[in-house]
């Protein structure tokens, strides 16, 4: 890690920002690097969408939940459109993992947002919020529990000051939980005790292992953690953490109140109420599956973690390139020939960028990624290794990758050999499609290039990028000497046909 000298650091003065997608709520936080690369919060906002609350059971947003949607991301498009792309991040977590018909709300969302959205999985959510919760709390070398409570998962981290060790994300929230259990808002014992098994079954699962690993202290990080802790102290049921002994004095009062819209506990906000009885389900059972004392909460959680890593990433110091590596290494991946692949592609793909509209600095990353990666299959088996590594690729936990780039570079795996496919892309946005198919055909032609995989670099090329074609002038004799390779990209020639695309040799 480099530190930037104070006078002349270049990320002073930029204004970062990370947009939280959540099941429950909207959140909006906007910082400011300053001279020592520290980062100064000049702009918070949140709003209470329950997206979650609009999926049906088929698993499809809503017309109403997604248009409260769109009206927050239009205000919050307000605040971010001086912005610069790569300084913002937006993420959307369990809610839009599972609707069906998240992409057609993705493509409304961006225009109204001006930024696109990145879907993450959930141990990338636990990820993020424990780097946003280690950063919001005094560092000590004792382990510490994370737990975020969303609206419609449940994330669970033990981490050591800023490395997490242990990870879980469960799919139940204080949005679903509430629906699946209070669906008509009546309490009763009954139901308090259904959903309680239902929520420890979840845990059974987890418990042992975070149990065995242990912890010093319990952090609680989401709104409804927060919540519970302020009905608890304004009650007087706790004096400064939540307690069990708190949580039990709370759930006679939710049992006696009999329904959600009876529910008047002091320091309970009126927007909070329809989901707080499934905030409590939750928090409730982790205290007895995880024999949890006490509980603490922190105002970090995913957003400013979010911010965290995008500080890294402008200070190029990308959690993904640490992905990449361990794969690397735990696939045995034969380094220096990746590399020399890698850079042929970085060759290619400078040369194409401006006519092929691939300038975007991620696609320059993703495609360095796949070079790295592309033969991480040959660990399983040599025959069809390309389909092994996309297969690797795309279900592997890859910290600090959305799951729409672990698709892309799953693709990019998966088509840098043999017949090249338009369905291998079917799974990307639309207007993704035709830029992975020129990183596909770099991909494949450094590839073909490097099949002596010697450690001798590339020819010298000249490179002539059409709109859906690419000549490349070879120097004098070279085909003469490397036969094998002229065969092969003979044989390219054939392939890219078949997709539309005309490569010429010269």
């Amino acid at each position: 890690m480099t530190t930037q000298d104070p006078v002349t650091s270049p990320y002073s003065g930029n204004e970062i920002a990370a947009v939280d997608l959540g099941s429950n709520s909207f959140h909006m936080i906007v910082a400011r690097i300053s001279d020592d690369g520290s980062l100064q919060i000049i702009d918070r906002l949140k709003e209470m969408v329950r997206l979650g609350a609009g999926l049906d059971k088929r698993n499809y947003l809503s017309a109403e939940s997604q248009q409260r949607a769109f009206d927050c991301l239009e205000r919050f498009g307000q605040r971010l459109k001086n912005i610069r792309s790569e300084n913002l991040r937006v993420v959307g977590t369990n809610t839009l993992r599972k609707a069906k018909n998240s992409s057609d709300f993705l493509a409304n969302a961006q225009n109204l947002l001006g930024h696109s959205i990145e879907i993450i999985a959930g141990i990338e959510e636990a990820r993020l919020i424990y780097l946003g919760v280690s950063h919001s709390i005094a560092d000590d070398d004792s382990n510490r529990l994370v737990i975020d409570i969303g609206g419609g998962s449940t994330e669970t981290i033990i981490g050591e000051k800023f490395t997490p060790l242990l990870m879980e994300s469960l799919n139940m929230g204080c949005v679903s939980v509430s629906r699946e259990f209070f669906p008509d808002g009546r309490i009763t014992k009954h139901r308090m005790k259904k959903a309680d098994i239902f929520a420890r079954r979840k845990l059974e699962s987890i418990s042992y292992s975070f149990l065995n690993k242990g912890w010093s202290q319990v952090i609680g990080a989401s709104g409804s953690i927060r919540a519970i802790q302020s009905v608890v102290l304004e009650e007087g049921f706790a004096t400064d953490t939540i307690t069990s002994d708190s949580m039990q004095a709370l759930r006679k009062c939710l049992i006696r109140s009999g329904h959600i819209d009876n529910i008047n506990l002091k320091g309970l906000a009126v927007d909070r109420k329809p989901v707080f009885i499934g905030g409590f389900i939750v928090l409730n059972a982790l205290f007895k599956s995880f024999e949890i004392k006490e509980v603490t909460t922190s105002d970090g959680a995913l957003r400013e973690g979010l911010l965290y890593e995008l500080l890294g990433r402008i200070k190029h110091e990308d959690a993904r390139d640490v992905t990449v590596q361990r794969l690397a290494e735990r696939y045995s991946v034969q380094t220096d020939h990746a590399k020399n692949v890698m850079s042929t592609a970085s060759y290619l793909y400078e040369h194409t960028k401006k006519k092929w509209k691939t300038t975007e600095s991620n696609y320059y990353s993703i495609l360095g990624w796949a070079a790295l990666l592309h033969e991480i299959g040959l660990t399983i088996a040599h025959s069809g290794y390309h389909k092994h590594g996309a297969y690797l690729t795309r279900n592997s936990d890859m910290p600090g990758f959305s799951l729409q780039e672990q698709e892309l570079l799953s693709v990019l795996i998966l088509s840098h050999r043999k017949k090249l496919s338009i369905q291998n892309f079917d799974k990307l946005p639309s207007k993704l499609i035709d830029i992975a198919m020129k990183l596909a055909i770099i991909l494949r032609l450094s590839v073909i290039l490097h099949r002596n995989r010697t450690s001798t670099q590339a020819p010298k090329l000249m490179i002539k990028p059409g709109k859906n074609s690419l000549k490349i002038i070879f120097p004098d004799d070279w085909f003469d000497m490397h036969a094998l390779t002229f065969a092969d990209l003979k044989q390219e020639k054939k392939l890219l046909k078949n997709v539309g695309f005309k490569l010429q040799l010269g």
